[in-house]
């Protein structure tokens, strides 16, 4: 006999938002809890597995391909589903949270591919999460024109034709929404609260539109936790009558033991599978992670420092590639950051031939597409991938079997030639105190030095201000990374920040919180795994 059907889940501790009847509907909430009821418990089993391997990790310094999965890596008959035609090119990818002005902006930027953010690029107030919903709900209805009542300008949106296609992004498995909990009072993972106000409300009028509910996953750490997903748009399209293999999912590789499990991950989701992506920020973060207490061999030098021409960078994309077309999906690849600046022709010119740069290599690598975060850089990354493709979609073609990476490779962190500095710790903690302050003022995508930030790059810089002074790093001016250092760098660079931005308007932000947050999570002797799990304590709304 079934299990008797959940209780909705109940909204608290959140003022209402315009218009939330039309997202937090009794159907879409039912839809909701019995998602929780059915897969929380499993992903709350794969939650403490994730610590078990940490543990192991942290015991052997090392990691390798699985040996119970080595006949699915060696079996060259499986492919994933073919994808369907709104995927087949996806040469450029613009990525932005679902305000609204951006989901406007994205959705006309000239790129194929929209990554719809709910999780690094937006802080989970019930605003973003609510609204952002109801933003993408707006855009598949053509309601989504508007005017800024502070600028006056005007947003609208292109012809259907000439609009991106969505690929949403939901949280990760270790957040929960505090704001949404089940009948027996639990939070409701955030991951599984995106992806079902997103599917039910949206899933059918996708597939009117000759497109589908289509997913990135973030933060995956195994080929368990991408069959728990699988298994999710398994039950979800048998609840809503759709049919199988409708939903499709682009999977980060930005964890290390992910990319131990490329083949795995794939096979697990092979139905529902559309392509792997070079997640090379939450990768680095993932590695100082999982190898924090490795030793020196471990110990990563400044973030800019660490190219995708790295050794152990070159291996993780190279596989990638290889790994993809085998099976015969899409490889995209990283993310390109800089933000134009108005005011320096010179900074744009040196940071949109490093953004070409970058891109031929990818698109010269076999690479399908690659990500962007600014439309300016949209025709740059276009043009590379042009280039080598032509009229084709992709190279999905281009199987790499020149490629062979060793288990060591992935990890071969001592293969760079580069040692952390003195500014590099100052960057981390300039990089970390604005990118935090933002956070909490709600905002997950913030401009920083002519850079896109995210919570990625701020748990690289937390994370490695951790390990240099774990590691007892000395830096070239003779100082020793120490807690007293980073208390005494975080407190120059508040200072900075308050000479420039005047006393009331550092008054009126969260500086000194941002602050207090990164040296807690940056100085602790117990790591943190996830900055934005004390940060979510904090936010305000």
């Amino acid at each position: 006999m079934s299990a008797p059907a959940p209780s909705s889940p109940a909204v608290v501790e959140a003022a209402p938002l315009p218009r939330q009847e039309e997202v937090l509907t009794e159907a879409a909430l039912a839809f909701v809890a019995e998602l929780h009821r059915r897969f929380t418990p499993r992903r709350d089993e794969l939650l403490a597995r994730r610590a078990e391997r940490r543990d192991e990790i942290a015991r052997t310094s090392t990691l390798d391909f699985l040996p119970g999965t080595a006949a699915i890596r060696a079996d060259d008959s499986w492919r994933v589903a073919p994808a369907p035609p709104a995927l087949e090119d996806r040469r450029v990818e613009i990525t932005g949270p679902a305000d609204r002005r951006m989901t406007v902006n994205a959705l006309n930027s000239g790129a194929r591919i929209w990554l719809a953010d709910f999780e690094d690029a937006s802080a989970p107030t019930w605003e973003n999460v609510v609204l952002g919903q109801l933003n993408l709900i707006d855009a598949y209805r053509r309601r989504i024109d508007f005017t800024d009542e502070r600028t006056g300008k005007s947003y609208a949106l292109k012809p259907d034709e000439e609009l991106a296609t969505v690929v949403m992004r939901p949280r990760g498995w270790h957040l929960t929404e505090r704001h949404l909990r089940a009948a027996d009072g639990t939070a409701i993972p955030g991951a599984l609260v995106d992806f079902g106000l997103y599917f039910f409300h949206n899933a059918r009028r996708l597939l009117e539109l000759g497109k589908g509910p289509y997913f990135y996953l973030p933060k995956t750490e195994s080929h368990l936790e991408a069959r728990l997903w699988n298994d999710v748009f398994v039950f979800a399209q048998e609840y809503t009558g759709i049919p199988h293999g409708t939903i499709r999912a682009t999977v980060l590789i930005e964890t290390i033991t992910a990319a131990y499990e490329m083949d795995e991950i794939l096979y697990e989701l092979r139905d529902h599978a559309s392509g792997l992506n070079a997640g090379r920020w939450d990768y680095l973060f993932s590695i100082v992670k999982n190898f924090r207490d490795g030793g020196a061999k471990f110990v990563l030098p400044d973030r800019n420092a660490v190219t995708m021409t790295a050794p152990f960078m070159r291996a993780y994309t190279e596989l990638l590639v290889r790994t993809c077309h085998r099976r015969g999906a899409h490889a995209i690849g990283g993310m390109a950051a800089f933000i134009p600046s108005r005011r320096d022709p010179e900074v744009n010119r040196v940071a949109f031939e490093k953004v070409k740069a970058d891109k031929d290599r990818e698109a010269a690598d076999g690479f399908d597409g690659s990500w962007v975060a600014h439309p300016d850089l949209v025709p740059i990354a276009m043009a590379s991938f042009d280039s080598v493709l032509g009229d084709r979609p992709n190279q999905k073609d281009r199987l790499r079997e020149d490629v062979s990476v060793a288990a060591g490779d992935l990890i071969a962190i001592d293969s760079l030639d580069a040692r952390p500095t003195y500014d590099g710790l100052r960057n981390a903690v300039q990089v970390g105190i604005r990118y935090i302050e933002a956070w909490l003022r709600g905002l997950g995508a913030v401009a920083i030095f002519n850079l896109m930030e995210d919570a990625a790059t701020a748990e690289i810089s937390r994370s490695q201000i951790w390990q240099w002074i774990n590691a007892g790093v000395v830096f070239e001016n003779g100082e020793r990374a120490t807690p007293e250092l980073a208390r005494r760098v975080a407190a120059e660079e508040l200072a900075a920040i308050r000479a420039e931005l005047g006393a009331e308007t550092f008054t009126a932000g969260h500086w000194q919180q941002a602050h207090d947050l990164l040296l807690k999570v940056a100085l602790d002797e117990r790591y943190e795994d996830f900055l934005t799990v004390p940060a979510y304590e904090q936010l305000t709304g």
